[in-house]
């Protein structure tokens, strides 16, 4: 008969902690409780999967650096805010992504855009998809840096390996050359590969002028729009909502 110790000591060697832990439950079992032969060994490769999801997940979301701890079943639908839960549900298995469409949210301050933006984020990192979230600013301070030590294709090769880019902010500040061409070379990288989500206080027909160079405008946002899931939000500021 195999020695139960010895097995807990394997699994703990072969870092199946998921398995470990799931086996030590059923031992601690009175013997008329504890599965049969076959259960177990289903039991146990539950275990192992759900564990490691969920530690792919933590890890993920953590390296996502998102804003808002956001979760999808939050975001509120209402005719008011022109957010339908079909649209929402249309984003939520992440099979956007899969097709490499882009999101493009736009509505005043406060209306939970980057909140959406977010949400959107955290189902992506629990489908297990690498996703990365930039403000506007902190990207063009790392445009910049990348440009004066010569690591700009770096950068952009780090931010291409994400199958999910949501930048936020954007249009808020003028844009600088630097920022435009960063701006039409990452999305030429992502086209038709990779999915894009920005978030903005401008409506879509202010951001070409907010690119405000009309050749490369034309370009961003032929990349940007080709196969985009357009949301507008609207009503008051949550925000302030909150405070109150």
């Amino acid at each position: 008969m195999t020695d139960p110790n010895a097995t807990l000591t394997r699994l703990e060697q072969l870092k199946l902690e998921g398995m470990l832990q799931a086996f030590q439950d059923h031992l601690a079992m009175p013997d008329a409780e504890r599965y049969e032969a076959n259960e177990l060994v289903a039991h146990l490769a539950d275990m192992e999967y759900l564990h490691q999801t969920s530690r792919r997940t933590d890890m993920f979301l953590k390296l996502s650096k998102l804003r808002y701890d956001a979760v999808l079943e939050q975001v509120e639908c209402a005719a008011e805010r022109n957010l339908t839960r079909q649209q929402l549900n249309a984003l939520s298995d992440a099979s956007f992504i899969q097709r490499a469409e882009n999101v493009l949210i736009t509505g005043a301050t406060g209306c939970g855009k980057s909140y959406l933006a977010c949400a959107i984020g955290r189902r992506a990192c629990m489908h297990g998809i690498k996703t990365l979230y930039l403000g506007m600013n902190r990207f063009v301070e790392r445009v910049n840096l990348a440009r004066l030590d010569g690591s700009f294709i770096k950068l952009l090769n780090s931010i291409e390996k994400f199958p999910l880019v949501i930048l936020d902010d954007f249009g808020l500040a003028p844009m600088d050359d630097n920022t435009r061409l960063a701006m039409m070379q990452l999305l030429e990288d992502r086209y038709g590969r990779k999915s894009t989500i920005i978030v903005s206080q401008l409506p879509l027909s202010k951001w070409h002028q907010a690119i405000d160079e009309p050749t490369l405008a034309d370009a961003i946002m032929d990349r940007l729009s080709a196969s985009a899931h357009c949301i507008e939000l609207k009503g008051p500021s949550k925000r302030g909502k909150k405070n109150k």
